[in-house]
């Protein structure tokens, strides 16, 4: 079978004097022999180091963080022949079990035994191999996402990839019967995705990522009939981008199409680059197709709009939110292939690859990628899945080999820039950017497969700092887990959503969930206005049962200072709360210089709180100084406050 691998990328559909896209592996030739090794668990490292230094291009500090992330997956390899369910596996510190994909990281583990030479990576990929067979593997050749809990089988299509990439790039590492049984195993794979998946195949992010999958296994067994497929859904996907701004949509389940009282469309940043459009550019990159890689290129421009200035992705208010880590999306692979590989579009790309990495380095401890800037501050555990999905992007790009741009700091985000104001029409979102502040705004009536999801009612989602970072970032307006073994439980009873709101006390009904609010911007001199209009409801947008409670919240930004402005039509009697969850971590001092002022000061410098009300501070759990919320992982410092009319100033102190 080592003959149907074709590494020859094709030139179907070719319109483009372009270079021709070809892949670049580092042929090391090892010589590694098929005995096992033992490999110890270690589940509670306790070291705090960070071992990470600034690199000095993608490409080093890629490798840098793959390696360090594919030693201490091995570090939680199971080698236990006697244990047939755990052997090979690797073990969860955070959920206790060992996740149906973990066999992802067979890709960069063989990356990493070719690049080093050291047989312990190739080791591991051949006891990842095993654990899939004996344990998520179906005699329709497709994958299951976790084992007896799970049977969503279309996670076929990532475990095919990695699987297909390792064999195509470094194949020659395996036995000749090893490689034989992977190929024959990665063909029933490919039959499963080519016989099931059609452009209406579950959300769009596979049939999307189908495209590439398809390709690749038409390159590997040169079938026809994959490439056929590929470019049907390949063409199918260009229909799937919205109509002003050029957001992939169709994240959003049921009926993909209809649009919302709003106008809008199902649309979530954090799959869209993660996952989507990374291997749709991989497909328009290996088959030369030129209208694929232009609308992917302007796509890939808007979302980046999206991206904060130390590389993290504000995916507030996206349909899929409730997976929103900060730097990303729970459980899939990263933004670095699309944005890395197409660089030579668009200069600007290559650094949104390097911060988003960057952030990623930032946000590893012990080993491991943690879902959200401050889980280690919290003392969270964090899911191996951020780790082994996200290996699989670094590795794709150091394969490739990602375009080096020159003058990388010169370059600016588009939030870097101090533009002022941009609405996003199909999203019902507006950005605010000016010399002091980033922050974001939304209206969003589009949601997911539950109620009470990703905030709207003109909420401001997030509010960045340029030398201080998040100041508020938003979470689900009710935690649940819709992705049970891709979520991680919430136990902390004082536990919250970290998104600014009014609400009853009970905090059943709330701005924030009101589907139907209006926002207005305005802009006079150097202040921009955000005017919303909502009412307090519940998921289900029903008012209480004590009756209708309208309110007006407004947002103004200066290059000084954010004030919010607050008013409502409650009675006294049953006044709500606006409660402000400050983003903070528990190595931070907080100073409450009176009722109606507070101090928090940070590193950097310090953020002042000061309101026309008492401020209180709500509970947190006893022994811990914060609350925390898995979306996006971040500690916070619940105030709250009360009144007809509320007037709340945010400004910076050194």
């Amino acid at each position: 079978m080592d003959k149907a691998v074709n590494r020859t990328p094709l030139k179907q559909n070719s319109h483009t004097d372009k270079q021709s896209f070809s892949r670049r592996s580092f042929v090391k030739k090892v010589a590694i022999g098929s005995a096992g090794v033992t490999m110890g668990v270690s589940l509670f490292n306790q070291s705090n180091a960070n071992p990470f230094t600034p690199g000095k291009s993608l490409a080093d500090v890629s490798y840098t963080l793959l390696k360090t992330w594919c030693d201490t997956l091995i570090s939680y390899q199971v080698n236990d022949a006697a244990k047939p369910g755990l052997h090979g596996g690797i073990l969860c510190p955070a959920c206790a079990r060992i996740h149906g994909r973990c066999g992802d990281a067979i890709y960069p583990m063989l990356y990493m035994a070719q690049k080093t030479g050291d047989e312990k990576y190739l080791r591991s990929a051949r006891l990842l191999f095993e654990w899939m067979e004996q344990n998520v593997s179906l005699p329709n050749g497709s994958w299951v996402n976790d084992v007896n809990v799970s049977k969503w089988n279309g996670i076929t299509v990532f475990g095919a990839i990695s699987l297909g990439e390792a064999i195509l790039n470094h194949g020659e590492l395996l036995p000749r019967d090893v490689k034989e049984q992977w190929l024959a195993r990665l063909q029933k794979a490919a039959e499963f995705i080519h016989l099931t998946f059609h452009i209406e195949y579950s959300n769009v992010n596979y049939p999307v990522t189908g495209t590439y999958a398809l390709f690749l296994m038409g390159k590997i067994f040169n079938d026809k009939r994959y490439f056929s497929h590929a470019e049907e859904l390949a063409q199918a996907s260009l229909r799937f981008f919205t109509p002003k701004d050029k957001f992939l949509f169709g994240e959003g389940g049921g009926d993909r199409y209809t649009l919302s009282p709003k106008g809008c469309l199902p649309v979530d940043l954090g799959y869209n680059v993660e996952e989507s459009l990374p291997a749709l550019a991989l497909y328009g990159l290996e088959n030369q197709n030129e209208e694929i890689l232009e609308l992917v290129t302007e796509s890939l421009g808007v979302h980046m709009e999206f991206m904060l200035p130390d590389g993290a992705w504000d995916n507030s208010w996206g349909t899929r939110s409730f997976k929103w880590t900060y730097w990303g999306s729970r459980t899939s692979d990263g933004c670095q292939t699309a944005y890395a590989l197409l660089a030579d579009r668009n200069p600007v790309f290559y650094k949104a690859a390097l911060q988003n990495t960057l952030l990623l380095q930032n946000c590893t401890h012990n080993g491991l990628l943690h879902g959200g800037p401050q889980y280690h501050t919290h003392g969270v555990l964090p899911c191996i899945h951020h780790t082994f999905c996200h290996a699989k992007a670094l590795a794709a790009i150091l394969d490739h080999g990602p375009a080096e741009t020159a003058g990388t700091k010169e370059l600016k985000l588009p939030r870097e820039q101090h533009y002022g104001i941009k609405k996003f029409e199909d999203i019902q979102t507006w950005l605010v950017s000016n010399k002091s502040w980033a922050a974001t705004i939304t209206g969003y009536d589009r949601e997911y497969k539950f109620k009470n999801g990703h905030p709207s009612g003109g909420a401001l989602t997030l509010l960045y700092h340029r030398t201080l970072g998040p100041v508020l970032a938003s979470s689900m307006n009710q935690y649940q887990l819709i992705e049970a073994t891709n979520m991680q439980a919430q136990y902390d009873p004082y536990s919250m959503s970290l998104t600014p709101r009014l609400q009853t006390k009970d905090g059943k009904y709330m701005n924030i969930s009101d589907l139907a609010a209006t926002v207005e911007a305005q802009k006079s001199g150097d202040t921009i206005a955000i005017h919303t209009k909502s009412k307090l409801v519940d998921g289900s947008q029903q008012k209480p049962q004590s009756g209708e409670i309208a309110c007006k919240i407004s947002w103004f930004f200066s290059e000084e200072a954010v004030k919010i402005k607050v008013a409502h039509d409650a009675s006294e009697t049953s006044l709500p709360e606006f409660v402000l969850p400050l983003i903070s971590n528990s190595e931070e001092d907080i100073r409450k210089l009176s009722d109606r002022k507070f101090l928090i000061k940070k590193a950097a410098g310090n953020i002042l709180v000061e309101a026309d009300r008492p401020i209180k501070k709500l509970p947190v759990l006893e022994g811990k100084k914060r609350i925390f919320n898995h979306v996006p992982g971040m500690e916070a410092i619940p105030f709250a406050l009360e009144g007809r009319e509320i007037n709340i100033t945010l400004t910076t102190t050194k």
